[in-house]
């Protein structure tokens, strides 16, 4: 299992409704994001981690980065450290390199979710090159790969500007 259109032909056959949106090539989580024009906290990204022995597929937003000590904690392995790139070259012949689609349960992987990702209905990800993604309903993407969900994601700082933090609040004086 790899290529685009199988994972659509997966999808149809599970019965999911999706959207394969074509897009300018993009390949950091970011630049995916502004390509599918969603938020970047829509966009599930998919590392693959060697955690002790066995591959884990992990699924975080698009504007998170992996805590690996929480990761460890989670897995029970004392050791953990991302595929190389030789690696996914392998595991995802027919994947463009860092453009796996987070269906872990179609390669034999198991997937751990971050908690994050399931407060959005929707997430859009790749689907196999860096040209193709696809949005779909977490909730049916959690009924087909089955995940398991934690936290596994650092703590974000808030983003201070000019002195103030911003989490919505309107800094003195600035009022419209």
């Amino acid at each position: 299992m790899a290529k685009t259109s199988d994972l659509i032909k997966y999808l149809n056959a599970n019965n999911v409704s999706y959207q394969l949106l074509r897009h300018v090539p993009a390949f950091r989580a970011h630049e995916v994001a502004m390509a599918t024009h969603v938020p970047d906290r829509n966009l599930a990204k998919t590392l693959l981690v060697k955690a002790g022995q066995v591959y884990w597929m992990v699924v975080l937003r698009g504007d998170q980065r992996l805590d690996e000590k929480a990761l460890k904690r989670v897995l029970e392995v004392h050791h953990v450290h991302l595929a190389h790139e030789e690696d996914l070259d392998h595991l995802f012949p027919d994947c463009e390199v860092g453009a796996m689609p987070p269906f872990g349960n179609l390669y034999g992987f198991p997937v751990v979710v971050d908690q994050a990702l399931p407060e959005d209905d929707e997430i859009v990800f790749n689907a196999c090159t860096h040209t193709d993604s696809i949005r779909m309903k977490f909730s049916d993407f959690e009924r087909l790969v089955r995940p398991m969900i934690a936290h596994i994601a650092l703590e974000q700082e808030p983003e201070v500007t000019g002195g103030f933090e911003r989490h919505g609040e309107v800094a003195p004086g600035t009022e419209p």
